[in-house]
């Protein structure tokens, strides 16, 4: 069975954005960048991807990115139907025209059933791009998390899942921290 992987930044205070989807104010250095890249080159948008000269690279962990409109419309308004054409991509969202895209596949429907027929398929990882409202639905679907926790504090903005309370314990894996005083922590879930 596949596993669903939700990679998110992260204020101090638990905010992947700010009130008005503001993220401007996340300290990112070359040097982070450049490992996170390096390691998860599967889930950089295509054109980080190209630009980094990593459109031919093979895939290795994931292979499928799942989102909410949200997340998908930045895309969309910049001119860019498919932001990851090297991924499958699920969008979920009522209100989203199909964009057109061979790639890019609109979901209507529950997000948890069309989730977990996707992870019962072969192939390998999928990553959930955001944002807030699909991650607190989709809360007990998620296998693995990758925070990056950034050094900030913002005071207000978008929580990392909007859910019921409903405690969910996850497994600490990995900690690594950076040059820009990022810490990435990894979890899984604990069943």
């Amino acid at each position: 069975m596949r596993e669903l992987t939700y990679y998110i930044g992260v204020t101090l205070d638990g905010f992947i954005a700010g009130p008005a989807d503001e993220v401007d104010f996340y300290p990112v250095t070359p040097a982070f960048a450049e490992t996170l890249g390096t390691e998860l080159a599967d889930i950089q948008p295509a054109h980080v991807r190209a630009g980094r000269g990593g459109v031919d690279e093979p895939l290795t962990r994931f292979d499928t990115v799942v989102m909410g409109r949200r997340t998908f419309e930045p895309a969309l308004q910049a001119g860019i139907t498919d932001p990851y054409s090297q991924l499958r991509t699920v969008v979920f969202s009522r209100s989203l025209d199909d964009p057109g895209e061979p790639n890019v596949e609109l979901v209507r429907t529950d997000p948890v059933e069309r989730v977990r027929e996707l992870k019962n398929e072969e192939g390998l990882g999928i990553y959930l791009a955001g944002g807030a409202v699909l991650a607190g639905v989709l809360l007990d679907e998620i296998d693995r998390l990758i925070v990056k926790k950034y050094p900030v504090i913002v005071g207000a903005g978008i929580p990392m899942a909007r859910n019921e309370f409903s405690p969910t314990h996850f497994a600490l894996d990995q900690v690594r921290s950076f040059d820009n005083g990022c810490v990435v922590l990894e979890y899984s879930r604990l069943r």
